[in-house]
């Protein structure tokens, strides 16, 4: 029994012991994780944000040319198949079909209304025909009148005068009649004329129009211009252009055919910040779907005029980083991060941001471990940390926090109160200068 008592001893002094033991190296990480050192290194000035990737350059596919022209009317084409997004394809490879319901639909009317004009001129035709056939036998009957009545005036002169002058005024009236149906034949012959030219010249047109169907409906099967990996298309709104979309005149473009060898990553930045981004400037890029492969880059352009955000009065303005090199592994519309680097400073001293505290007069401090509450200079920063440019050494120990009791630390580096004043004042004095020069 004592033999029990004993180990249950022990073991709860060594529990206890387990719990001291945890609880002073649970005490030091805690108090170790106050304290940061002060930094020195190069340091770099960088605008983060997220983008896409796009080719530099890219082929279009696109449908059938279908402005109006002619007697034929622009109207939107649905598409009826496309093949998925990331195909492989060579040259005359099949891409997608349109819907050709519509344009069929029309097609037939035209060739109904074009059997109907043709039908109509081959009865104008037909009509012709025999009206003038019937007009040249009159004329050819009016002949054998002229020559009876001239044959008749001839052999008048030996009868009483009353006969000769009977005879003479029945032939010139022969005459006259067939001088009146000559002109009457002109006269038919130009209207029917003019009547057949003018169906002819609507029948033109119709066919016109019907060829024009025919030559867009051959191109609603639309095939690759060129080997390459189909990439969707964006519209305006920046929806993808798939099956059941719709095409018009104005943007005809079905799929893009991306050159893989030259990638960029398109990316927007705040109209805060755009002023910093300057074509040339580097870039470090990373692939969402390949977090451990990085990418250098340059920006190669900035957009001069800013898009309005949805549901927001700010704008954001495109810029185009060119990613340097080559990787199979790269494909368009793949999410990226992207670091901008704006500025790099070699060999300076800087601390993170949490460290600077100020008082009601601004003047920045920091804790130190040594116990003094310390005035620095601070000079550019970035997301994380900001320059000392004095006040502090490389390796000091720095309190990322308020510590406890901040009443017992020493106030040190009265002397930089006055140039951060004197720099406050000529920053106050040169955004004073640009609100003058904006009004």
């Amino acid at each position: 029994m004592k033999r029990v008592y004993i180990i249950s001893g022990i073991v709860v002094v060594a529990a206890v012991l387990a719990l001291i033991a945890f609880s002073r190296l649970t005490s030091a990480k805690k108090q170790a994780d106050l304290y940061t050192p002060v930094i020195k290194g190069d340091f770099e000035i960088a605008i983060s944000n997220s983008g896409e990737l796009k080719a530099e350059n890219s082929i279009d596919i696109k449908g059938p040319d279908i402005a109006p022209r002619g007697e034929m009317r622009s109207m939107d084409i649905r598409i009826q198949d496309l093949v998925p997004e990331g195909t492989e394809v060579k040259e005359g490879d099949y891409i997608a079909q349109l819907d050709r319901s519509d344009f069929e639909n029309t097609l037939k009317d035209v060739l109904d209304r074009l059997d109907q004009l043709q039908v109509a001129l081959n009865m104008k035709l037909i009509d012709t025909s025999v009206t003038l056939s019937a007009y040249r036998n009159d004329i050819q009957n009016q002949k054998y009148i002229v020559q009876e009545d001239s044959i008749t005036f001839l052999n008048s002169k030996y009868e009483p005068p009353a006969t000769i002058r009977e005879a003479e005024i029945n032939f010139d009236q022969a005459k006259r009649t067939l001088g009146e149906r000559f002109r009457r034949y002109a006269l038919n012959i130009a209207y029917a004329k003019f009547q057949i030219d003018v169906q002819r010249v609507i029948i033109g047109r119709i066919t016109r129009r019907k060829n024009d169907y025919e030559d867009v409906l051959a191109s609603f099967t639309i095939k690759a211009p060129s080997p390459g990996m189909v990439i969707y298309r964006k519209d305006w709104r920046g929806n993808k252009r798939k099956t059941g979309s719709m095409i018009n005149s104005f943007d005809r473009v079905v799929a893009t055919l991306p050159d893989l060898k030259s990638m960029m990553s398109r990316i927007y930045i705040s109209e805060i910040d755009i002023n910093k981004i300057k074509p040339g400037q580097k870039a470090n890029i990373v692939i969402d779907a390949f977090p451990k492969k990085s990418f250098n880059g340059v920006v190669a352009t900035v957009a001069n005029i800013g898009d309005k955000l949805p549901n927001s009065d700010s704008k954001v303005f495109e810029v185009l980083i060119k990613i340097n090199g080559t990787d199979p592994l790269l494909r368009p519309t793949m999410t990226t991060g992207n670091k901008v680097i704006i500025n790099t400073f070699k060999d300076v001293t800087y601390i993170p941001i949490e460290c600077v505290q100020a008082g009601l007069d601004s003047i920045p401090f920091v804790y130190t471990r040594n116990g003094t509450k310390q005035i620095v200079l601070l000079g550019q920063s970035n997301e994380k940390y900001v320059i000392v440019e004095k006040g502090l050494k490389s390796g000091e120990k720095l309190f990322l926090s308020t510590p406890e009791h901040p009443e017992k630390f020493k106030l040190a580096g009265n002397d930089l109160i006055i140039i951060i004043k004197d720099r406050e004042k000529a920053r106050k004095a040169e955004n004073g200068k640009f609100i003058i020069g904006i009004e």
